[in-house]
């Protein structure tokens, strides 16, 4: 039992793979220049989109995209919640407003915007129900085309 507890302890105090979310698309592009990456740029609606909220367990979350995350892209999320208590700054809201009506006229959520370090849109997807392997490679396909 002490083993099994001490094995228990190991595990959880390893460090993980973690991603970092931009909030800001130009600060993004600065970051993309500078290590020559392409941007994934995510929109979701975090308290009341299903489908994000599926996306986000499945793909984000997962230890194949955090770990390519690392690597591979610069990522960004625009978030746009409806619940009282997780409200954005004035600010947040209105960058992600000014992104969506770029980036995302049809107002789709979730949806996926591969960009180049530059800005120019590589491709989009949105919700698939496949695994966090098969999405990375959704994502790759646009990179290399």
């Amino acid at each position: 039992m002490k083993k099994l507890l001490l094995l228990l302890l190991l595990a959880t105090s390893l460090p993980g793979f973690s991603q970092k979310w931009n909030t800001s698309l130009s600060e993004a592009k600065t970051i993309a220049s500078k290590e020559n990456k392409p941007i994934l740029l995510v929109f979701s609606g975090s308290d009341w989109c299903a489908p994000c909220i599926k996306l986000e367990k499945s793909v984000w979350q997962s230890d194949e995209f955090k770990k390519e995350a690392n690597t591979g892209w610069v990522l960004v999320k625009a978030d746009f919640p409806k619940k009282k208590n997780n409200q954005q700054s004035e600010e947040q809201k209105n960058q992600n407003k000014t992104l969506a009506e770029k980036y995302n006229k049809e107002g789709f959520f979730p949806l996926v915007v591969v960009l180049d370090k530059t800005g120019k849109v590589l491709g989009k997807t949105g919700y698939e129900n496949i695994k966090a392997s098969e999405y990375i490679s959704l994502i790759k396909s646009f990179i290399s085309r």
